[in-house]
């Protein structure tokens, strides 16, 4: 019988911590979008063409970001559901996305997924902290989804075959969309069904993403029926490629024979069936396959580089095996957001489960061959025609069912936008006894026209949500004093409407008690709006008035934004006096370690910054790709970079790529 059970799940982790108490006025490292020419564009299918770049966001607003988390692991229980039959277990974490860590096949005792043996967040995520490994669901916008270390809704609900089939749903707020992921496993079953809806309740467009992100081990051979991709590398420029061999002639469905990490996106013909597996030796692995409406897939390789396994090493341990990641998404390519009409879903089933097929074949020189005989596999032991119709009594059946008690709560955002405008969502309830502190404040001005009494620098941590029904509600709320400015100029800036921000900031200035979250936007703004002085003068100007009230959280938060800002705009000595005001305990933390060593480089104290080098740091949000420390370490010296700061990901010499 299959089974559906809480559990727990024991495992090294680091503390997520605290969010940023800042508002995310602006993205993480900035949007990749490729440098596509009018040329190169013309030979892309019609619809790829049109929804390249379409849709980026320039703001995380109303997420916050996450970077309250460090890299000292302890022993920790993590909430976890398993579903599990008599062939397969799976192993959820409701609190972290929904991720399935792991998928034990269970007569061979093999995982068919990389289950990463720590938990260990790292900035990776659009709006910072992520993890490696398992079978993740990324939904919002290009990237790894806000929701990659949230909690999730869980609940049991019945199947379409009878049995028992875990429901976890939310409300996506970058895209202000709500969706539901369904996961069963029929009894005697080897394949787990996974069935995804996403919804537009709203009534206009909305772009849409979704790529769900399978961590293999990467020795082994990715297969899918393609026989060209495009690939996006570190240059952030899209191009055709052949399968399996790259221009440069690696054959890269052997993740170890590259040596930079890149992106393929497989150019499947349509009417083709949808699949993608990463098979062994021995010819025995993992296969993804899936209605047609999730259209593309993709290979993730790290390489062989420095860099490149130098990040394997900081999302798990070192000495543990490397992955790589097998994806599967609504477009051809991660750079597209397809529209979802006004009143719209979509909805399709995966299907995730164990694959043989003859080794020699599988790893033989013949492509085409490859290909073909691990699909006729695939249909031997799961026929297409079998998924379209699980995928359909599903739909039918199961899809609106209501589920019973909740395994596990999410956030109440969804329940505030239910509360607000009155969507109803069969199958994906967000009723009001979800809605927490979070809310609180929210209801208030939905309630009464106004916000909430609390002091300034209370207010200040609220989290503005930012549509278009409460930017509505801000502009009509009374008394309009500094809170509600504050809050109404995220909501504006959020929208768009950046003049409009700064002016209703400006206005909240005159006459808050609490000055620092009013100049932090000013001072962003000043920085989006080519003013890089004056950003830097308000950003210190907002570090001074915080430490007056002396919240230690809200000062490193700024201090980390002033600091930088100073030292661009040629400011040492007021960057100096800011890192000196810092408690010893934050200073002493790798990214103010890190700071410090640029402050003695634009003071000249070359010998010092190379101290700080020496006696190591880790600076523990570094962004995927990033090369500045390897850039600060050029200024220093000639010498090669030390490994525990090479986190470089694009070959010498390439440009730095733009955006």
């Amino acid at each position: 019988m299959t089974t559906v059970r809480r559990a727990v799940l024991a495992l090294p982790a680091a503390p997520l911590g605290p969010d940023n108490p800042l508002p995310a006025l602006r993205l993480l490292g900035g949007t990749p979008f490729p440098a596509v020419d009018a040329r190169d564009r013309a030979e892309l299918p019609r619809d790829m063409a049109r929804q390249l770049g379409r849709a980026p966001l320039r703001t995380l607003l109303p997420t916050r970001v996450r970077d309250g988390y460090g890299r000292e692991r302890i022993p920790t229980d993590l909430d976890a559901i398993v579903i599990e039959n008599d062939r397969l277990r799976g192993t959820v974490l409701p609190g972290l996305g929904g991720r399935v860590h792991s998928l034990l096949h269970k007569p061979t005792g093999r995982d068919l997924v990389y289950r990463n043996p720590v938990f260990q967040p790292a900035a990776f995520a659009l709006n910072g902290a992520w993890f490696s490994g398992g079978i993740e669901w990324n939904i919002g916008a290009h990237g790894h989804g806000p929701l990659s270390c949230s909690p999730l809704h869980a609940a049991v609900v019945p199947a379409p075959d009878g049995g028992p089939m875990l429901r976890l749903w939310e409300w996506e707020r970058l895209r202000d969309l709500p969706f539901q992921i369904d996961l069963w496993l029929p009894e005697g079953a080897e394949h787990l069904r996974v069935a995804v809806r996403i919804r537009n309740p709203h009534e206009h467009a909305v772009p849409c993403y979704w790529w769900s992100n399978t961590a293999v081990p990467e020795d082994r051979r990715v297969i899918a029926p393609a026989d060209s991709a495009w690939h996006f590398g570190y240059e952030r420029a899209l191009r055709r490629v052949p399968v399996p061999r790259s221009e440069d002639g690696a054959d890269h469905t052997y993740p170890l024979r590259s040596a930079h990490a890149a992106d393929y996106f497989y150019a499947l013909a349509d009417g083709r069936r949808r699949w993608i597996a990463a098979l062994g030796e021995d010819g025995t692995g993992l296969v993804q396959t899936s209605t047609d409406t999730l259209l593309g897939r993709k290979l993730f390789l790290w390489g062989t580089a420095r860099g490149s396994r130098r990040w394997q090493e900081w999302l798990t341990e070192p000495g543990t095996p490397g992955y790589a990641e097998i994806q599967a998404g609504l477009a051809r390519t991660q750079l597209e957001h397809p529209p979802l009409e006004a009143g719209g879903e979509v909805s399709w089933l995966e299907v995730y489960g164990p694959l043989g097929a003859d080794p020699d074949t599988v790893h033989g020189t013949d492509w085409a061959a490859a290909r073909g005989h691990v699909e006729d596999a695939l249909e031997r032991v799961l026929p297409r025609a079998e998924v379209d119709a699980a995928y359909e009594q599903w739909r039918a059946h199961a899809a609106d069912a209501d589920p019973g008690p909740l395994l596990a709560t999410g956030s109440g955002w969804g329940a505030l936008e239910v509360l607000c405008r009155g969507h109803v969502l069969p199958g994906t309830p967000f009723p009001e006894s979800l809605l927490d502190e979070e809310q609180r404040p929210w209801v208030g001005l939905l309630r009464t026209g106004g916000l909430p009494n609390a002091p300034e620098s209370v207010a200040a941590r609220w989290t503005t949500p930012v549509n278009g029904v409460w930017r509505d509600l801000l502009e009509s709320a009374a008394p309009a004093g500094p809170s509600i400015e504050y809050h109404l100029g995220i909501a504006q800036w959020a929208a768009g409407d950046l003049a409009q921000a700064v002016r209703s900031w400006e206005r909240g200035l005159k006459n808050a008690a609490e000055r620092w979250p009013l100049l932090y936007c000013l001072a962003v703004a000043d920085r989006e709006r080519g003013h890089p002085v004056r950003a830097a003068e308000r950003f210190a100007e907002a570090y001074d008035a915080q430490a007056r009230g002396g919240d230690p959280f809200v000062g490193a938060a700024l201090a980390r934004e002033a600091v930088p800002a100073l030292l661009a705009a040629h400011r040492p000595g007021r960057a100096r006096r800011i890192l000196e005001r810092l408690p010893d305990a934050v200073r002493a933390r790798g990214v103010f370690r890190y700071l410090t060593a640029r402050l003695l480089l634009a003071e000249g104290r070359t010998d010092e910054a190379r101290a700080v080098f020496d006696a190591g740091f880790e600076v523990a949000d570094l962004r995927e790709g990033t090369e500045e420390l390897g850039g600060t370490w050029s200024r220093i010296t000639d010498e090669p970079l030390p490994d525990a700061y090479e986190f470089r990901m694009r070959p010498p010499g390439w440009p730095t790529p733009a955006g």
